[in-house]
């Protein structure tokens, strides 16, 4: 159990940016699923359900932005993202846990915090989504993910615009419990972007699969095998590095044939 000494719902992200620089000590409320497992004392709290953070916009150019307090039940539910790259991202949290969850949990804190286990930052990245963050500016996803952490904000996420045929895919223990490993694939004109999340690391992009995507289009089973040989995997209580290794290349198989038939 965690203990608050004071608690605040600003009205504004410069607000929030405020009081956050103020108390180095000060954590951000944005869902409080995770935190609420943890045991600290935290002198002030900064709630950020009031800065009008939960939308889904759609631009004139076809880039959604989605603000940082959506909820995943949001994401699930939009039509805007149901029709996006294959519907990847809806379909990513539409597993988590369960409905009540998923309405409390939010995009934001799972992007900000770098989580691991995340499945929802895997489509994401092989989207080539953008971050919105209020003191540092926009940045690639990518680069975020890399960079050390900062006492910073996200403010929305940016999902660049294109009738790209994407597919994502998972696997779990059992029903409700957190992905061993999760891939997203997406096909543009461009080439092909494979994301490999839950290694249990957080999720990055298989380089060598998508060159040879680039090289062959028709090598899916060598590609596959190519994403399994490149990333780093790990071990943790639901699965070892070498079981995560050998289910990628089962699983990037699975989701490009899917893009592929998108």
């Amino acid at each position: 159990m965690y203990r608050v000494k004071e608690y605040v719902i600003p009205k504004s992200i410069e607000e929030c940016a405020n009081l956050l620089q103020k108390n180095k000590r000060s954590r951000l409320i944005a869902g409080n699923l995770f935190l609420r497992m943890t045991s600290a004392d935290i002198p002030l709290a900064i709630d950020l359900s009031g800065c009008g953070l939960d939308y889904i916009r759609e631009e004139s150019d076809g880039t959604l932005r989605l603000g940082a307090m959506c909820s995943l039940r949001t994401l699930e539910t939009s039509p805007l993202l149901r029709r996006y790259c294959g519907g990847i991202i809806s379909r990513s949290v539409g597993e988590i846990i369960g409905t009540q969850f998923r309405n409390l949990a939010t995009v934001g804190a799972s992007v900000f915090s770098k989580y691991g286990f995340s499945d929802v930052i895997t489509p994401l990245l092989a989207c080539n989504a953008r971050v919105r963050l209020f003191a540092q500016g926009e940045l690639t996803l990518e680069a975020f993910l890399k960079q050390p952490r900062t006492r910073d904000l996200l403010v929305e996420i940016i999902l660049p615009a294109g009738n790209a045929a994407g597919a994502f895919s998972n696997f779990r223990n059992s029903k409700g419990d957190f992905s061993l490993l999760n891939v997203a694939s997406v096909r543009t004109e461009t080439g092909y972007r494979i994301a490999v999340g839950a290694r249990p690391m957080c999720a990055a992009l298989a380089y060598g699969a998508m060159e040879q995507l680039a090289r062959d289009p028709a090598a899916v089973s060598l590609a596959a095998r190519t994403a399994a040989e490149e990333l780093c995997f790990g071990s943790n209580m639901r699965a070892s590095a070498q079981y995560r290794r050998q289910l990628c290349a089962v699983l990037c198989q699975r989701t490009l044939i899917e893009t592929n038939e998108v």
